[in-house]
């Protein structure tokens, strides 16, 4: 992995946290994910007249990844349901990377360097002792919260190989990323009014604005990311993505004056010390 790629997936993880910090909208969750998707759709389409449109053999990459995607929605808004999502939630961040270096393995015969296994694994460790907040309630973790945590990491880790692969064979990531991003859009409009009803959309157009600015940044942080895959190893680069977390307990020290606990210096240093090693590797 180049330098300039390492710091771009880097600054894709930063502004994966700030919008998971900015959406704070008065909507349930999937009215708000919608919203948030909806945003990437509409900033995606301005895009449309300038990339290429997808050779057919890419089609079936991003089709795929829109039902991906779709089992990522339902499951993690499953997992909120479900029970404590501040402990289910991390079970598929931090497991996700793994499963993703796995299919790897299988999908795209990409095997990783151990420097970069070594990394991959100190990142999802502690990815998951820093959102665990210490595991001091493990014990009441259930079944159902577990199962929906970990569907959600099946999802996240098979959006992430179906979308380095396409990627890679559209014409430029770009043209994938715009394509992906007004495909999902639409579609995640007509599960919305299936599931909620017409009536829905006057309440997403309330909060528009949102939308937008959250859609911004979360569609350009995937972007990247995408656009990295295609320059360096897929589990390298979707392990280095959830460095996301390590911003969000950033802001939620420096700008919400939450307390630096001794679990949370050990989780950073974790962390740090994976993405040293994915460097390295």
């Amino acid at each position: 992995m180049s330098l300039f790629v390492f710091f771009a997936v880097l600054a894709a993880a930063s502004m994966h946290a700030i919008w998971n910090a900015l959406v704070k909208v008065h909507l349930d969750r999937f009215l708000s994910i919608t919203l948030m998707t909806l945003g990437m759709g509409a900033a995606a389409l301005v895009t449309l007249p300038f990339v290429e449109v997808p050779k057919p053999e890419v089609w079936p990459y991003i089709l795929a990844s829109v039902v991906f995607h779709m089992g990522y929605r339902t499951f993690l808004i499953g997992a909120y349901k479900a029970g404590d999502f501040a402990q289910t939630y991390p079970l598929a961040r931090g497991t996700a990377p793994l499963l993703a270096a796995l299919g790897g393995v299988v999908v795209v015969a990409e095997m990783p360097a151990p420097l970069a296994v070594v990394g991959i694994l100190l990142l999802s460790a502690g990815t998951l002792v820093l959102s665990f907040r210490g595991g001091a309630h493990l014990e009441k973790l259930n079944l159902r919260a577990v199962g929906f945590a970990l569907g959600t990491s099946i999802f996240i880790a098979s959006y992430t190989l179906s979308d380095g692969s396409g990627a890679r064979l559209a014409a430029t990531a770009s043209s994938y990323a715009a394509w992906l991003f007004v495909c999902d859009a639409l579609w995640a409009l007509v599960l919305c009014v299936v599931f909620r009803g017409p009536q829905a959309l006057p309440v997403l157009a309330r909060d528009w604005k949102a939308g937008i600015y959250t859609g911004v940044l979360s569609g350009g942080a995937y972007w990247i990311v995408m656009w990295a895959m295609t320059k360096a190893p897929i589990a390298s680069v979707a392990s280095l993505r959830e460095t996301s977390i390590l911003f969000a307990m950033m802001i939620s020290v420096f700008a919400l004056g939450e307390k630096m606990t001794a679990w949370r210096g050990a989780a950073v240093l974790s962390i740090v010390a994976g993405v040293v090693a994915l460097r390295m590797g």
